[in-house]
């Protein structure tokens, strides 16, 4: 048995035995216990300081592994899941019963998908089960997209941490709410409301508002522990050299380089296009963190594709502080 072998095979032990395993997927690292056993679903909680009744998402193997959990599989989710499955599509569907209240936060509907990485599905096949999984950080923290953020935060939380290298999309998923007329997106990602559109053949509400029904829906969530200021390309140079001349300790996010910074301010890019942004966002607040920033001053990327996904990443990450 190969390195990696074992460590799937430790990993489906594990979730057997109700710990907790720390997997890559597409998006970013999951902390993952067995989704039908409430004991050890608890410990995710636990371990992350996340509130009870924020709910979770299932990772299944397929869309044919979605009978234990999901009480109505739509033709609409049908189209869904084969047009985009394995990827980076959470889709929130009516529950079944065998579905613990602590993975839904006492909801009656249920959040799953089929993760596009194959040491998940390695570990999803080794272990033969549902597993539930938010993200493998402290919660209202950055999401991790490598085993080192995960060790870093977690540390002796999670029995086996599974190292997949970075995460290639580096935040999460696109949720999606299929109990509503018209199918509604909770969470922004990868996956844009155009692109379900077209499958489904019908509108799709891209602007959720209201009580947190998915992960991601608090207004204030993401948030390194610098504080983190949203500007326009043209405002940057001038509000990092005014915080600079404040005495605080500047980093600057942006998707191209940014002129007349002064010297001494951390310089986190340039990020690139809204792909090369996302997948370097939270490595990005992360390395800000370390190097002892107070403020980062971000440059948003346009509003189109997963640009819209971190634009919300940021939104999120400034509110409230």
């Amino acid at each position: 048995m190969g390195c990696e072998e074992a460590a799937v095979a430790a990993g489906a032990d594990a979730l057997a035995a109700g710990r907790l395993v720390a997997f890559p997927t597409e998006t970013v690292y999951g902390l993952g216990a067995n989704a039908l056993d409430a004991g050890a679903v608890g410990r995710v909680f636990a371990a992350k300081g996340r509130p009870t009744d924020h709910p979770l998402i299932c990772h299944v193997v397929s869309a044919g592994a979605l009978a234990p959990l999901v009480a109505d599989v739509t033709p609409v989710a049908q189209a869904l899941a084969a047009a985009f499955w394995p990827g980076p599509l959470t889709l929130v569907m009516p529950r079944s019963a065998a579905v613990p209240d602590a993975v839904t936060g006492g909801r009656d509907t249920v959040a799953v998908r089929v993760p596009a990485h194959p040491l998940a599905l390695a570990l999803l096949r080794a272990f033969g089960g549902p597993v539930a999984a938010p993200s493998a950080n402290r919660f209202g923290r950055p999401s991790p997209t490598t085993a080192t953020d995960v060790a870093d935060e977690l540390g002796e939380a999670v029995a086996v941490i599974l190292d997949g290298g970075p995460c290639e999309i580096g935040i999460e998923s696109t949720v999606l709410d299929l109990t509503t007329d018209p199918p509604q997106v909770l969470r922004p990602g990868r996956i844009s409301a155009e692109q379900v559109a077209q499958v489904i053949g019908g509108p799709v509400d891209a602007e959720a508002s209201g009580p947190a029904r998915a992960p991601g829906m608090l207004e204030s969530h993401y948030a390194p522990g610098a504080r983190v200021e949203v500007v326009a390309a043209e405002q940057a140079a001038a509000r990092a050299t005014a915080l600079h001349a404040e005495g605080m300790r500047v980093a600057v996010l942006a998707p191209d380089p940014v002129d007349a910074l002064p010297q001494g301010v951390l310089v986190l890019g340039p990020v690139g296009g809204a792909d090369d942004y996302a997948a370097r966002l939270y490595a990005a607040f992360r390395r800000a963190d370390a190097e002892g920033a107070g403020v980062i001053v971000a440059i948003p990327p346009p509003a189109e594709g997963i640009g819209v996904a971190v634009r919300d990443r940021l939104q999120r990450a400034s509110a409230g502080r």
